[in-house]
């Protein structure tokens, strides 16, 4: 098992690299210039030179990756074209507020979508199978940015019941999950973010139990006598690497944040920093939130492959 950990640590490096090219070179190829957010309208060739050569503009390409990377390396993102705040203080606070809400948004998706989807696979072509199979779809097919707009007109225009933007009535710097005044602000961004992954999970979960059920030592397993409570065990246990690879792309979906939901309720997470980012031309704050929801994705990744292999030993001799 140590070997096998090793191994797909290793592994993780260069996909980490290539991440990191990608991260530095896409934000190259969108047009326009990103010195233009700071500079004056009025600037001189030698004021717009003099701060190209501050931010490190005036480089080539492999050179400016080489220095951006090795500062990377240190922790030091630089600083941002918009706030002129350091990169890596923009990005944490925005993660932390995304963070708030994927681990709401988590249990919520994983727990509803598994338990819909394991019950419409243990009873395949039964009424509860064409209802969740269809509640499955109907979720997944809406686009969450309308399924948030609709859950404010309703919730918060019509009911008055809820907030409909923001984080908080003070604000993120007071944001406090204690309050309920604060608290309430998460609510219409949490059921948005997790009703698409709950459809995703119960379609994914629900066609992997109804493939092991088809197995033959399910069939074994009955004609020694077993319970089918205790078949089913066996179903749900074989049936789980699947289910947790799927679980993992829509962790690295939630803790990303959805550019979307996050702007709809003007969340400040991730998302929402994403988007003002790029329309700002906020070349660091871009490569800086790029990288880091990217190796948060490459971290869900081994973590799942290690959870895989612990469920399922035939995995590490893959």
């Amino acid at each position: 098992m140590l070997a096998y950990i090793m191994r797909r640590m290793l592994l993780a490096i260069p996909i980490a690299f290539g991440v990191s090219v990608v991260c530095f070179s896409l934000v190259y190829l969108a047009p326009g210039d990103p010195l233009s957010v700071i500079l004056p309208a009025d600037a001189t060739q030698e004021m717009v030179a003099q701060i190209r050569h501050a931010y490190g503009f005036d480089r080539p390409l492999p050179v400016q990756y080489l220095f951006w990377l090795g500062h990377v390396l240190t922790g030091d993102f630089g600083m941002s074209i918009a706030t002129r705040r350091p990169v890596i203080l923009e990005v944490t606070g925005a993660l932390s507020n995304t963070f708030m809400l994927t681990s709401f948004a988590v249990p919520l998706a994983f727990g509803l979508g598994y338990a819909m989807g394991a019950l419409a696979g243990c009873f395949p072509g039964r009424a509860v199978d064409r209802l969740v199979t269809g509640a499955a779809v109907v979720g997944v097919s809406l686009p969450n940015y309308w399924l948030g707009i609709v859950l404010v007109i309703i919730f918060a225009v019509e009911f008055m019941a809820l907030p409909a933007t923001g984080m908080g009535p003070k604000g993120s710097a007071q944001f406090s999950l204690l309050r309920w005044s604060d608290a309430q602000y998460m609510i219409l961004p949490v059921v948005t973010l997790a009703l698409i992954p709950v459809g995703i999970i119960a379609r994914t979960t629900r066609a992997a139990v109804a493939e092991v059920l088809n197995l033959d030592f399910v069939t074994t397993l009955r004609a020694k006598g077993l319970s089918e409570i205790a078949v089913i065990r066996h179903v749900l246990k074989n049936s789980a690497p699947q289910v947790l690879a799927v679980m993992g792309l829509q962790f690295g979906y939630l803790m990303g944040g959805s550019i979307l939901i996050e702007t709809v309720f003007t969340w400040p997470g991730s998302g929402f920093m994403l988007s003002k980012a790029i329309i700002n031309r906020d070349i660091p704050v871009l490569q800086g939130t790029i990288l880091f929801l990217s190796m948060i994705f490459v971290a869900t990744n081994l973590v799942v492959d290690l959870l895989q292999s612990m469920i399922d030993p035939r995995i590490r001799r893959s």
